[in-house]
């Protein structure tokens, strides 16, 4: 299961290993940085609007969930704008924690969207079963990233950086098109058009960059995962 998470961001190849500096804990480098930035905090924030959206829709409560989702949104805008435009918020911590955030809101909303029977149970299948083998990939990186001691306090501490992601950019037009079909999905019976042929394309569309981002992932899975080494 390791190699196989391994293999779904690298290709095939094995897990790189430079060679161990002198004086060096292992043959990775860690870098230490504050975790408390405000792209970090947003992405925080974005992960504990999941469970709340989770339950307006659950309780059909779609008008109060669709204005709560645009609020997710906004900060999804927000971390991203802020890390480009100011280089003491960006980190490597964060290249994970937003998409990370990204993937447990697309996962919440589309097992309550399901359970409203507003998106098919195939779909929301095809989106949780990719994003969990990502997100078991990334773990797979961080532990074989880690230098000794390899111990649970490290491992989840996020002050210790060991590697950078780089989604792919077929990866960023899935995580948009999902949203869309997220936000066409909560308004669907507020403005009545849940038979609507459009939301059905909609569907398909998703389906299809899903099982193209989760490839590409597979294909250009090294390019995503930029290790820091030793200097």
């Amino acid at each position: 299961a390791p190699a196989a998470a391994w293999r779904l961001l690298s290709g095939g190849a094995a897990p790189p290993e430079p060679p161990r500096e002198r004086g060096a804990a292992g043959p990775y480098a860690e870098l230490y940085e504050n975790p408390w930035t405000i792209p970090n905090i947003l992405s925080m924030a974005r992960m504990g609007l999941a469970p709340v959206l989770g339950y307006l829709i659950v309780e059909e409560n779609f008008s109060v969930a669709l204005g709560v989702f645009v609020l997710a949104g906004v900060t999804d805008l927000l971390d991203g704008f802020i890390a480009r435009n100011w280089a003491n918020q960006k980190s490597a911590l964060g290249s994970a924690l937003d998409p990370l955030a990204d993937k447990i809101l697309i996962s919440v909303l589309y097992v309550s969207l399901t359970c409203a029977n507003l998106i098919p149970v195939p779909l929301t299948s095809m989106i949780i079963l990719r994003d969990a083998a990502l997100i078991a990939a990334v773990f797979y990186v961080r532990y074989k990233t880690l230098s000794p001691p390899r111990t649970l306090s490290r491992y989840f501490n996020p002050c210790y950086a060991t590697a950078q992601l780089k989604p792919t950019f077929i990866s960023k037009m899935n995580t948009a098109v999902q949203l869309v079909l997220v936000a066409a999905s909560l308004a669907a019976p507020v403005f009545n058009y849940v038979d609507s042929i459009y939301l059905q394309t909609l569907w398909c569309i998703t389906a299809f960059t899903t099982v193209t981002s989760a490839y590409s992932y597979y294909h250009y899975g090294r390019k995503t995962v930029q290790v820091i080494r030793n200097k």
